[in-house]
């Protein structure tokens, strides 16, 4: 079990009580990864501290409004990828498939492609085959860490954290593209709405064919299980 992983699938988790009692042994987890640079320990320090002691209902009104009312902050990953475009739900199926055959079954409401989730099965792989995933997210992942720095957000810290231990640069050019779509303040109810309204349904190809990773990362979910070459080759 890589402990880190699961530390950081807890923390970008809908806050509870309970997570607010763990956050001592999170820290510890995270405090100790040597993997991760001294730089990006202290910057995680700050969110396990707030998560830790801050109001409960502050917490929660605080994720809801970055991960939950932002489609472009959405944890969910294929929002990033397939946005409403039925191949959205071809890749639920296979990333399911992918989880079971790799002996884990989440326990939890949460749609599959959900972040918490994905760091979660993670946890339990290889961590050649974790680290491979979360490469092919990169862009994903550095794209999201930007759009939370400018809100001086410090869950940013938890992105550039998992673009560490995956090893990769993500590619500017699409991350670009990503950054590109609107970011609407999530305080703005009725500018939310028109987003929401005003969202494309795609049913053609990937949106993000300019995306070699994630391009890379949706292929292997994509693959049915008895064509890939191994059946823990995961992928969110």
């Amino acid at each position: 079990m890589d402990r880190t992983l699961k530390a950081l699938s807890l923390i970008l988790s809908y806050p509870t009580r309970e997570l607010q009692l763990a956050m001592p042994e999170i820290g510890a987890v995270l405090a100790s990864d040597s993997r991760l640079t001294a730089a990006a320990r202290r910057a995680l320090r700050p969110l396990v501290d707030e998560l830790g002691a801050r109001d409960i209902y502050e917490l929660e009104e605080q994720f809801v409004l970055l991960f939950d009312r932002s489609r472009t902050l959405s944890l969910n990953l294929f929002e990033h990828v397939h946005g409403e475009s039925r191949d959205r739900g071809g890749a639920m199926v296979s990333l399911i498939e992918t989880y079971r055959e790799g002996g884990f079954e989440p326990a939890t409401s949460e749609l599959p492609d959900h972040l918490p989730v994905l760091l979660e099965f993670l946890a339990t792989q290889p961590a050649a085959e974790a680290k491979d995933t979360l490469a092919d997210a990169a862009n994903i992942l550095e794209a999201l860490s930007a759009r939370l720095a400018r809100r001086e957000s410090p869950y940013a810290a938890v992105f550039d954290s998992l673009l560490q231990l995956s090893g990769a640069k993500a590619d500017s050019e699409a991350v670009a593209e990503l950054l590109a779509q609107p970011d609407v303040d999530p305080a703005d109810l009725e500018a939310l709405d028109k987003v929401w309204e005003e969202s494309e349904v795609l049913f053609g190809p990937d949106p993000n064919a300019g995306c070699p990773q994630v391009r890379d990362m949706l292929a292997r979910m994509d693959t049915p299980p008895s064509a890939a070459p191994s059946p823990r080759h995961a992928a969110e």
